[in-house]
């Protein structure tokens, strides 16, 4: 039933169209199920599969705790892709792909933290100092940068996987993934290859109804996964409180009494050192004495 309610919703957003036929990649074959005035339709069927699989897949990689880039430059699917990312709180490029962004990541990280450090600087008033037009310079270069990274301004490490809207217009991005192994996830039209991708979408790519109904489709699903984790680790400091608390608690108590223990060794050892040398005498002494009084003590003998 919810297959059934799923595919009519993709049919009225218009997800089954596809490109003129002279425009197709013979390697859709599967995922078409007829020609009409020219037009390549899509199998909805294959889509339902193929969405759902998507989903399970990156609702896995929500729970365990790893980051999905969202890809979507075209202009359709920008404010889409920047939305529903916000929402789960995942990386996104909407702007232009910078070409180095996975492959070279360490540079662009660099690029990252020059553009907070700017943005921290504006808000505490380090700037004060320098004149109006420098001060302008710089919130200009952020503004750039802001632009392009702002996306991946949160991103420590290279994303676990891609999802990328349309894999023939984003194909630097899936280039880059692929060099690295990432996983790949795309939205895939009647003109690209559905084997470039991990996991593929047969679906339209060009239409904003379309996008915005796969992207919130695959959005909820990652929803789903990062819920599942939470209520995981909630569950586990519920069972662990106790055992936590008292395994702090002796880990403490062990510190405290090494440090003790430390102080008190210190304060021993200070102790004879400080009454060494006068014991030291003493034993010396009465030492010296006690053969001076018992050797000639032939008494004995």
């Amino acid at each position: 039933m919810e297959n059934t309610s799923l595919q009519q919703q993709l049919l009225e957003a218009g997800v089954h169209f596809g490109h003129l036929k002279k425009k197709w990649n013979p390697k859709m074959l599967p995922y078409i199920f007829a020609e009409k005035k020219g037009i390549h339709i899509i199998d909805l069927n294959k889509t339902v599969e193929c969405l759902q699989e998507t989903a399970a897949a990156m609702k896995a990689i929500a729970r365990s705790g790893k980051k999905i880039l969202f890809v979507g430059t075209k202009k359709q699917a920008k404010d889409i892709v920047n939305e529903s990312a916000k929402k789960v709180n995942m990386p996104f490029v909407t702007e232009r792909w910078l070409g180095g962004m996975l492959t070279n990541f360490n540079t662009v990280r660099k690029s990252v933290k020059k553009m907070q450090s700017i943005e921290k600087m504006l808000t505490d008033g380090s700037f004060d100092s320098i004149t109006k037009k420098e001060r302008l310079t710089l919130s200009r270069d952020k503004d750039k940068m802001e632009k392009v990274l702002g996306g991946i301004a949160q991103l420590g490490r290279v994303p676990a996987a891609l999802f990328i809207i349309d894999i023939g217009h984003e194909h630097i991005a899936l280039a880059e993934a692929k060099r690295l192994g990432i996983s790949t996830f795309g939205v895939v039209d009647t003109n690209c290859d559905p084997n470039k991708v991990d996991f593929a979408i047969p679906a339209n790519d060009d239409a904003t109804k379309s996008i915005a109904i796969i992207v919130n489709y695959i959005t909820a699903a990652i929803a789903e996964g990062l819920a599942e984790r939470q209520a995981a680790k909630d569950e586990e400091v519920d069972e662990m409180t106790d055992d936590e608390k008292e395994r702090k608690a002796a880990k403490l108590q062990a510190e405290a009494e090494a440090e003790g223990g430390r102080g008190g060794r210190g304060r021993g050892a200070g102790g004879p050192g400080a009454g060494g040398p006068g014991a030291g005498g003493q034993r010396r002494r009465s030492g010296s004495g006690t053969p001076g009084g018992r050797g000639p003590g032939g008494g004995r003998r």
